[in-house]
């Protein structure tokens, strides 16, 4: 006897599966560097597609600076310092440039803000609010929505500041003055355990994780200019990546770990460069006459593109709005 097949489930898998092949899941397709910029007069926030096209400007407060961007884990936000009320503030912004607010309020300045990467936690600097430190810089976190404020330092002698959280959430990596000069160093993401993790007689600043969370990228004075370094995560294997006569500094790695952005002087004005991991293949993105600098880049979670771009698994899909 023949048998009968019900090929209506098939053929319904096969026109879904043909929709959808010409649309891939595709890493890093949309990821976009924000900057800060001089371009219009004062420094504000911009962003930029990842080869250096379709800049525009996020941020609009004509007669104060707005600086320092650092992207949510979901590409959706940037927390930036903002002067717009006169004392250096914690704003976020959407990641279109719409619904600016401020997070912080201290009668004293914060600055160096940093996403924690569930998104709800931001790290950064203060010049020592609510301790007894009086102007020492100090490490604080509070939540995304500016509450629940903590000091994670509190070291009364020494400047710290420039968080950059671990990839995983466990680790904060920062610059410390504690050993008489500018040193790399990592804490646990509750304050305790700090270590030093350069240990150079140079100064180390601008601490920046790689995606993975094996490797550190940083800015160094050790060979008498500011050039762009990384290293292991312990501290080991520290190498340079720039060479040139000018200073590079403010490193940001791309979220694939590929790339690291970083701003140079080499033009003659402070530009956004790109460069591969091991320090190859470095070109400018911004070529403009006036200062760009701070680059931070957008690491979505996951974005939809033509095939043929490289593709990554299905479970990209389900994330955490953050």
């Amino acid at each position: 006897m023949q048998r009968r097949y019900n090929l209506a489930p098939f053929i319904l898998a096969s026109v879904v599966f043909l929709g959808l092949t010409p649309l891939m899941v595709v890493v890093d397709a949309q990821a976009r560097i924000a900057f800060a910029s001089d371009r219009d007069g004062n420094w504000e926030i911009y962003v930029m597609d990842n080869d250096g096209e379709n800049t525009r400007r996020l941020s609009n407060s004509p007669f104060f600076h707005e600086r320092q961007p650092s992207w949510s884990s979901n590409g959706k936000r940037i927390a930036f310092m903002s002067e717009r009320e006169r004392s250096r503030e914690i704003y976020v912004v959407d990641g279109d440039g719409g619904n600016p607010r401020k997070l912080s309020n201290a009668p004293i300045a914060q600055w160096d803000p940093s996403w924690a990467p569930d998104g709800k936690r931001i790290v950064f600097t203060s010049s020592g609010a609510r301790t007894t430190a009086g102007g020492v810089w100090q490490i604080y976190v509070m939540g995304a929505d500016g509450k629940k404020l903590r000091n994670l330092t509190d070291n009364n002698a020494h400047n710290d500041a420039e968080p950059s959280w671990s990839p995983d959430g466990k680790h904060i990596a920062f610059t410390s003055s504690r050993d008489g000069k500018s040193e790399i160093y990592v804490m646990d993401a509750d304050g305790d355990n700090p270590q030093n993790r350069t240990n150079n007689a140079h100064s180390d600043w601008d601490p920046s994780w790689s995606p993975d969370g094996k490797r550190i990228a940083f800015t160094s004075k050790r060979d008498g200019k500011q050039e762009i370094y990384v290293m292991d995560d312990d501290g080991d294997n520290q190498r340079r990546l720039t060479n040139n006569d000018s200073n590079d500094w403010d490193p940001s790695w791309s979220p694939d770990g590929k790339r690291i952005a970083f701003a140079s002087y080499r033009d003659g004005n402070a530009e956004i460069y790109v460069m591969d991991d091991d320090g190859s293949n470095q070109r400018n993105l911004t070529n403009n006459p006036h200062a760009d600098t701070e680059p931070a880049w957008s690491a979505p979670a996951f974005s939809v593109a033509p095939a043929g771009n490289k593709s990554t698994i299905w479970g990209w899909l389900k994330q955490t709005d953050q």
